[in-house]
């Protein structure tokens, strides 16, 4: 098989990128890295089924091109990270909402399946935990830039299930829940590799909020498989799915977690919201999947513990092979 994966210099998609060539499938990688890195891809470059091209989705000639040479897209090109989000809401609506405009109706001409990356963020703060793909969407107000990523990913599945519906172009949207591991970078806010990095150099591992919010952290290997299996599948197109661990914790347990994990004497400081963000910033308190649609569909069940997740985001950080799977 043929695959475009746009967005693939970045943290998924260069797992992505090597799960396919594992297989035997060709890879073509479009990044214009904004937020990918070259560094992901670096020891990809010299493998004869891999291809990379270094452009935005948005260059419609060239996209077009790629996605006419390959039989599926993942589209995972998009904006990331709550910081970047909070800082940059204009490139965040254009470049998740055009951007994915571009993608589908490219494909649409040739009919090519495509799987559209979207995010937990799009339940918004809704309390109906674990959140079910059929279950309603809330946003905040449209004063708080927080949820304009939020709105641009919802809009995003909207059209991709449009485009399914009315086109009858195979399309499939995936809701990724705090997907962790080694080439994560904490330049956007990402939580994990930005308490690693803290401990690692002595400094203080810096908690928003009060810390009592939790998560569930899906390591990349797990999500990465999922992906592929749902591509695979033709009962996945025209569907919604929840793709994630359930192994819920709390900031700052996990706060804890990376401090004794990496042996260090960093102090855990509080930070207000509105200082590590801005005035008004809203949080959801829990953020749990319910992935019991993914499994009945492909089996899917994540194998990696929190544990193991976060010894091989210390391992990459460190520079040491990674031991997640010792």
């Amino acid at each position: 098989m043929r695959v475009l994966i746009t967005g693939g210099a970045g943290f998924i998609g260069s797992h992505l990128a090597d799960a396919y060539l594992q297989r035997g499938d060709e890879v073509f990688v479009l990044d214009d890295l904004s937020t990918g890195s070259i560094r992901n891809i670096e020891h990809l470059k010299e493998h004869p089924r891999f291809h990379y091209t270094i452009d935005a989705v948005q260059n419609q000639p060239l996209t077009a091109e790629l996605i006419d040479q390959c039989d599926v897209v993942v589209h995972l090109a998009a904006a990331v990270g709550v910081k970047l989000i909070v800082e940059s809401p204009v490139r965040t609506i254009e470049t998740n909402v055009h951007g994915t405009e571009v993608v589908l109706s490219l494909a649409n001409k040739k009919k090519k399946k495509v799987l559209i990356a979207s995010t937990s963020e799009v339940y918004g703060l809704s309390t109906e935990v674990p959140f079910r793909e059929d279950g309603n969407l809330v946003m905040g107000a449209t004063t708080k830039g927080r949820w304009s990523y939020a709105c641009s990913k919802a809009i995003d599945e909207f059209l991709a299930l449009a485009y399914w519906r009315e086109r009858k172009l195979p399309t499939v949207v995936v809701r990724l829940f705090n997907t962790v591991g080694p080439r994560q970078t904490g330049q956007y806010g990402m939580v994990i590799p930005t308490f690693v990095r803290q401990a690692l150099a002595g400094r203080p591992i810096t908690v928003y909020g009060d810390g009592k919010q939790t998560r569930c952290f899906g390591y990349v290997g797990d999500v990465v498989g999922a992906l592929i299996k749902l591509l695979d599948h033709d009962k996945a197109v025209g569907e919604v799915f929840n793709i994630g661990s359930n192994e819920e914790i709390s900031i700052v347990e996990l706060a804890n977690r990376v401090k004794e994990l990496t042996r260090s004497d960093s102090e855990i400081v509080f930070v207000p919201y509105n200082e590590a963000y801005e005035e008004g910033f809203e949080d959801m308190p829990r953020r749990i999947p319910d992935t019991s649609k993914v499994n009945a569909l492909v089996g899917f069940r994540p194998e990696m513990k929190l544990e193991g997740i976060l010894r091989s985001v210390i391992d990459y950080q460190s520079g040491r092979p990674s031991s997640a799977n010792d």
